[in-house]
């Protein structure tokens, strides 16, 4: 079992293939630098240290979905987004795992 399959349950990557399925909205939290080496297609950058700054981008989102590198900064990504009012953000960990499910 790799480790990615190790750090995501069933339950939570059949939560983000739902969210995915459902046009969440995807949110690249690494550096653009990183972003242009590699994406999710449909995705958007918004680097972790501007996601205080750029709270309106996600607002009026009903679901959204944070990835980085490991899930370390889109981790740290989802609490910034919490503490100023979002309840609908989920850690989909790395960009491979999310682009795993993207069509």
């Amino acid at each position: 079992m790799s480790l990615l399959n190790q750090f995501f349950s069933n339950t939570e990557n059949n939560n983000l293939q739902t969210l995915i399925a459902k046009g969440a909205f995807l949110v690249d939290v690494r550096t653009p630098e990183e972003f242009k080496e590699g994406n999710v297609k449909g995705s958007t950058n918004i680097p972790l240290d501007l996601i205080p700054f750029k709270l309106d981008q996600f607002k009026g989102k009903e679901n959204i979905i944070v990835f980085c590198r490991s899930g370390n900064r889109s981790g740290q990504a989802k609490l910034i987004l919490e503490q100023n009012g979002h309840t609908n953000v989920t850690n989909g960990g790395t960009w491979d795992q999310v682009s795993a499910y993207v069509n």
